[in-house]
């Protein structure tokens, strides 16, 4: 410190800094004094202090854990799924709530209005928390203090986006608190304008509708740009009870608050008052509570869909971003909704006309507890497409009458009650006068049909049972069942490919494999036990659907070749037993179509799909039925070079010569053979028929190189459907209807034979090649057009080849007498046998 003199004594003027030192120095000293002398002071300081770490330590634990507002710029909120079909058009959508997502731009204004008015008259001018909106709550919190009530009222639309979005809504203190700071932060990150398009796309509004179009599609059965102004108002009304103000008890309470919500639109100078007493003047004009309308003849289809969109990106949210029911993907199907209802109409008459007068066979389903059947019957999700005919319970009988319930609440007379009809069975009725409804049969005899296009794959119609109301389980796709004879194609398919023609002659006689000393002879048998018909062409063979030329074709080309084609074509994979060449293994309609499509393809194959694409909600196309890509084909400019040409899709299985030829003698079975039913079409069709053992199930697999379709009928639980039962009177006659109620898609073009097939006139018994005769259009014309390929082709037929083929055939005849009685004689021994067949699950 200087001194204040100098050297002389004279004063000198105070130095600045030490009077600031003094002066401090006697401050704390001061202080001091007070604060030793003071206790109360003390104790305020300290309490302060206590108080500031508190509210830190509340704070930062109030704040540590908040959701970042920033989130909200790539919110994306749960969206259904929507379903098109090959059109484009959308034909369902997998969806658990209701939700359509706008832009601000598509809000009509007087809406927006309308929900400031009732929510936030202050949106554009507070920064996200409206204090006097604020105070009023707490007033309103403090006064349900210990009654139960809960307070209302005080939240912004910005806090009410970061509740439903962000935060959650737990009713505390703590949550609001959350509330208010989360909002502050979304001002800051977001306009004013995007806070809004949250908002009314997200809000719940009632009736399973979260967003303000999802919510005028589900009260007033109309777009947003279309409401009316007590329409837009009574929107307005919902956030503050969705659940109420819908129902019709409450449709006072409705109007009262709707009204108001128009008052607060005048005062805001939003509407005038003409138009707002005008909008009060009008009801509510609110539609029933309703599901989403879709067509329910696609519903095996779209439910197809779903099973493999689930497998692919799952269900839930919190299975990825591309799950089915929040997702929001755009999924482009093959389904072709004309076929598709042919495919169902045909599918049932069948079923129908097999099921005759047989009689009511049984309940869709059946409950005990009759307490509550109006809500299991809902819950069980049983309904019926066909006529006008409902599903309903039982609710008491007596005789032949008695009463049903509905749904809807609803309860009428029964009539035509069965016997073993009882309370509590789930039946199906039809109103027959007013107020009297009689019990209906649906037939217990199901099946399952696919129509596929063979040039891509893509299946056009499925119909996996009678109504899939009744039931989800697609016979289809999930039923495993033995396919008959419609197996023996590919084990002809796979004798040609291995040096046989369809003119190579095999003799139709007894077939037995020996077992062993204990089993002894196993043999095989034709449909019906018919015995053998002598030596006889390939193409005959299939068209008759013999059983003993088809195993001897089968062990002579050898049974580990046949099964690799059945592999090759996806049939099924099987062990090499001589059974499976007649149709043992089970495998799926699907399966089998898709098999059948690789033939009428010329042995390409295309796998079997029921989408063409799937697109997440941006439009992004993230999964292909079509892998292949073509980078070159989206240059800007040609560079020159040789136009790109794309690889072929399909995977060639079989050679494209024994494809056609296949084919060829197929076509055959409709002119001449088991489904001759179909050839009144006069169309260039191919088919094979199939009937199990029992017989179990009766099948049909045919079409052209446009359309292969294929159908089943049989029960759920394989047991005989009666001995006159066969795939050409039941099976065929189905897909001859799908074809004449879509007559005009089916081409009269004949098959195409691929290059180097040669055609050649053959005669149709002996299969020698015939010379200066035309081949006759007539079904049994002697002399026909074959197939063969490149220097295979049989030699002219001459008289010396009918003496051998007249001997021949007594020879056979012979030679099966002999095996019949060597046969006799092992069984003898043996004891009593089993037809190797039907042991080993033949067919057929």
């Amino acid at each position: 410190m200087s001194d204040p003199t100098d050297t002389s004594g004279e004063p000198q003027p105070e130095d600045a800094t030490y009077r600031v030192r003094r002066g401090a120095s006697g401050g704390l000293a001061a202080i001091g004094s007070v604060w030793r002398e003071r206790k109360w002071l003390r104790r305020f300081t300290y309490l302060c202090l206590a108080g500031f770490v508190c509210l830190a330590g509340f704070w930062n634990i109030l704040t540590r854990d908040l959701p970042d507002a920033g989130k909200l710029l790539e919110y994306q909120p749960p969206l259904p799924t929507m379903v098109r079909d090959i059109d484009g058009d959308i034909v369902y959508s997998y969806a658990r709530e209701r939700r359509v997502q706008l832009r601000f731009v598509d809000f009509p204004k007087p809406l927006v209005n309308a929900f400031l008015s009732a929510e936030d008259k202050t949106f554009w001018t507070h920064g996200g928390v409206d204090f006097t909106g604020l105070a009023g709550a707490v007033v309103d919190y403090v006064s349900k203090l210990g009654t139960g009530g809960r307070a209302k009222g005080g939240s912004t639309i910005t806090q009410q986006v970061a509740k439903n979005i962000l935060i959650g809504d737990e009713y505390s203190v703590t949550r609001k608190l959350k509330e208010m700071i989360v909002a502050h932060r979304i001002e800051g990150v977001l306009t004013k304008q995007q806070i809004l398009e949250l908002y009314l796309n997200e809000i719940p509004l009632g009736r399973q509708s979260f967003g303000v179009q999802a919510a005028s599609r589900a009260y007033f059965g109309k777009d947003v740009g279309d409401l009316d102004l007590h329409e837009a108002a009574f929107l307005a009304i919902l956030p503050k009870a969705p659940e109420r103000y819908g129902r019709k008890k409450y449709e006072g309470m409705a109007i009262t608050r709707r009204n108001w919500v128009l008052e607060q639109m005048v005062d805001n100078g939003w509407v005038s008052r003409a138009d707002a007493d005008a909008a009060k003047a009008k009801p509510l004009g609110l539609i029933p509570r309703r599901s989403e309308s879709y067509d329910p003849s696609n519903g095996y289809f779209v439910e197809e869909v779903r099973r493999r969109l689930i497998d692919r990106y799952g269900e839930k949210a919190e299975d990825g971003p591309n799950s089915v029911y929040a997702g929001g993907l755009w999924v482009r199907t093959s389904l072709d909704t004309e076929m598709q209802k042919a495919v169902r109409a045909s599918l049932r008459k069948g079923l129908l006309s097999f099921h005759g007068n047989r009689g009511w066979t049984g309940p869709v389903a059946h409950i005990k507890d009759m307490e509550n059947w109006q809500t299991q019957l809902i819950v069980s999700n049983r309904t019926i497409d066909y006529k006008n005919w409902r599903v309903g319970v039982i609710l008491d009988t007596s005789g032949s009458t008695g009463r049903i319930g509905f749904s809807d609440g609803n309860i009428a007379a029964l009539t035509n009650v069965a016997d073993k009809a009882k309370v509590g069975d789930f039946v199906v009725a039809e109103p027959v006068s007013a107020g009297t409804w009689a019990l209906r049969t649906v037939p217990e005899v199901s099946g399952g049909m696919v129509m596929e296009q063979p040039s891509t794959g893509r299946i056009l119609a499925m119909q996996g049972g009678f109504d899939f109301g009744l039931g989800s389980f697609n016979r289809a796709t999930q039923a495993e069942r033995q396919p008959g004879s419609t197996i023996k194609p590919f084990v002809y398919a796979t004798a040609l490919q291995n040096g046989m023609t369809p003119a190579t002659q095999v003799l139709d006689g007894t077939f037995c494999v020996y077992q062993g000393a204990a089993l002894g002879q196993k043999c095989f048998k034709n449909f019906g036990n018919e015995g053998g018909a002598g030596r006889h062409t390939l193409r005959w063979g299939l068209e008759q659907s013999r059983n003993l030329m088809t195993v001897r074709i089968a062990n002579d080309t050898g049974m580990p070749r046949v099964i690799k084609t059945f592999h090759n074509v996806g049939i099924g994979d099987y062990k090499p037993y001589l059974s499976f060449a007649l149709g043992a293994g089970e495998t799926t309609v699907e399966r089998m179509v898709n098999a059948y499509s690789a033939l009428a393809n010329n042995g390409v194959q295309f796998p079997a799909s029921v989408m063409d694409y799937v697109q997440d909600r941006n439009g992004k196309v993230i999964w292909r039925a079509d892998p292949r890509h073509c980078d070159p084909c989206n240059m800007a400019e040609w560079d020159g070079k040789p136009m790109p040409r794309i690889a072929r899709k399909g995977k060639q299985v079989m050679d494209a010569a024994t494809a056609y030829q296949t084919v060829h003698m197929l076509e055959g079975v409709v002119i001449r053979g088991t489904a001759v039913r179909l050839r009144s079409l006069n169309l260039p069709l191919f088919g094979k028929t199939g009937t199990t053992n029992g017989p179990t199930d009766v099948w049909f697999m045919g079409g052209n190189q446009d359309y292969v379709g294929g159908v089943y009928v049989g029960y759920d639980s394989p047991r005989s459907l009666g001995g006159w039962a066969q795939g050409g009177r039941i099976s065929a006659p189905i897909f001859k209807d799908v074809v004449e109620a879509t007559r005009e898609r089916w081409t009269d073009r004949p098959l195409l034979a691929p290059p180097g097939v040669r055609m050649v006139r053959i005669d149709r018994v002996t299969g020698k090649q015939v010379m200066g005769v035309e081949p006759s259009d007539a079904p049994k014309a002697s002399v026909i057009w074959e197939a063969f390929k490149p220097d295979t082709e049989p030699r002219e037929y001459t008289a010396q080849d009918e003496f051998t083929r007249r001997r021949d055939a007594l020879v056979a005849q012979i030679a099966q007498a002999r095996e019949e009685r060597e046969a006799a004689k092992a069984r003898a021994v043996a004891g009593e046998a089993q037809d190797f067949a039907e042991q080993q699950g033949g067919l057929y």
